[in-house]
């Protein structure tokens, strides 16, 4: 999405002092990232995996009506976190700009939030093996005119900001003007606005935002090159090999299938992600998108 917004003098500075804060990694120090015979994984504290996320990400990753953490990623990771031996999980959420800042300075032990492995993320954070993959999603007004991505020129666009829409818009929407959110609901709420005309999100969450506001999709975009991933500090190999065991024995023993239907329903099935005696064809990814 995108837009042309005329933002208030004092929001563009504590946007700017936020942004700031969030890439230099000055709120917190890099935890340990070798481990001890009470805190194997290197945790910020032992027994306890501290998770930077998002809020408003449906259906990955949001809070409820009482203020819990829920969704797909995060009832995956609860999953595989239990498989390595730990069941305190606590969920904060934060900008997605700012969650690999957090998880490389150690802030927190893990980012979890269908977040895209990408050469240039792996720069600051290592990655667990993929667990989601699929399309992206343009989404407008029933009365805004775009029907295409060619539409798109001239149009003020909303991206979240540091997300792989972002980065694709940069790349492929040039001609558009790209307007940047720290979330998908206030870009959605600009949308409804009319400050901007369209939002650039992901296939999933896009189908709940049309449901909920009457909007419409004008493009849904494959990009299957930057499955998500659990974000990891560098460093972290216990971590790292434990959730991948993890991630392993879910898909093989059926709970991501069936986790993936809960939360997807209607969408098609992805084989890379399921039991070895399921998979039948090369794998294709599914319309769901990491960030």
């Amino acid at each position: 999405m995108s837009k042309r917004l005329n933002f208030r003098p004092a929001a563009v500075v504590a946007a700017g002092v936020a942004a700031l804060l969030a890439l230099s990694g000055c709120a917190g120090t890099p935890a340990s990232s070798s481990g001890s015979a009470d805190n194997p994984y290197g945790l910020i504290q032992s027994g306890t995996i501290r998770v930077a996320s998002l809020g408003d990400s449906k259906p990955y990753t949001f809070t409820d009506a009482q203020g819990n953490f829920t969704g797909f990623d995060v009832e995956l990771f609860k999953d595989v976190a239990h498989r390595a031996g730990v069941d305190n999980v606590v969920f904060t959420g934060q900008d997605f700009s700012a969650i690999l800042p957090a998880v490389s300075n150690g802030q927190f032990d893990v980012g979890v939030a269908a977040i895209g492995i990408t050469d240039k993320r792996k720069q600051t954070v290592d990655f667990s093996d993929g667990y989601l993959a699929g399309y992206l999603t343009v989404i407008t007004g029933k009365d805004s005119g775009i029907k295409d991505a060619n539409g798109l020129s001239g149009k003020r666009l909303g991206v979240v900001q540091g997300s792989l829409q972002e980065a694709y818009a940069v790349k492929n929407f040039s001609s558009a003007s790209l307007v940047r959110f720290p979330d998908n609901n206030t870009a959605i709420a600009a949308v409804n606005s009319g400050a901007v005309d369209a939002h650039f999100l992901d296939y999933e969450a896009a189908k709940a935002y049309e449901a909920q506001y009457g909007l419409v999709s004008a493009a849904d975009i494959p990009s299957f090159d930057a499955p998500a991933g659990f974000a990891i500090a560098k460093g972290k190999t216990a971590f790292k090999d434990a959730l991948n065991k993890g991630l392993k024995a879910a898909m093989e023993d059926g709970t991501w299938k069936k986790l993936y239907q809960k939360w997807f329903p209607g969408s098609p099935m992805p084989e890379q992600y399921l039991p070895t005696a399921e998979q039948t064809t090369s794998a294709s990814p599914s319309p769901s998108a990491s960030k």
